[in-house]
């Protein structure tokens, strides 16, 4: 920080530029992090519908997701995003958060039916290739997710 400051009245532009790059990559980190709890809220959701219900693979994702994107929109409410919400939990905000996330769960549940069918030829175990692929999902839907929230849902308001 002091380097910063020392720095900020020689190179302001520069300066500019590199916060905001530090400011994306903490709200990126604070978005993983948020994203390890939904992760297990999701993966657990999912392997209990499947595993204790009988539930199909794809209506068990789309269920899991449901669950984790209302967990998610909640937490970076007042963590990730706190400063653009205001820390105030708004119904608009809500559906433009999952309408937002309808991107990532079609694309999470793409990529866990495609993981599905390449780990055939690597797996032979259908619970062990079900959880990586399931895993493999978590991750392309946090890179859709976190583009969303960001340039989307949580962009900045003018008076907050």
């Amino acid at each position: 920080m002091i380097i910063l400051n020392w720095l900020r009245p020689r190179f302001p532009g520069a300066v500019g530029a590199l916060e905001a790059r530090f400011t994306l990559i903490k709200k990126a980190i604070s978005f993983a992090l948020v994203g390890v709890v939904n992760a297990t809220i999701d993966f657990a959701v999912f392997w209990t519908a499947i595993q204790a219900f009988g539930v199909p693979k794809i209506p068990a994702n789309v269920m899991s997701w449901f669950v984790a994107v209302s967990a998610s929109y909640v937490m970076n409410s007042f963590t990730t995003f706190a400063a653009e919400s205001g820390r105030k939990l708004r119904w608009r905000a809500y559906g433009t958060f999952v309408a937002s996330g309808v991107a990532g769960m079609v694309a999470s549940t793409t990529a866990l039916v495609i993981a599905d069918w390449f780990l055939r030829v690597l797996i032979a175990d259908d619970n062990l290739r079900l959880a990586l692929a399931k895993i493999s999902a978590i991750g392309v839907s946090f890179l859709v997710n976190f583009s969303l929230s960001h340039f989307v849902v949580f962009r900045p308001r003018p008076g907050l």
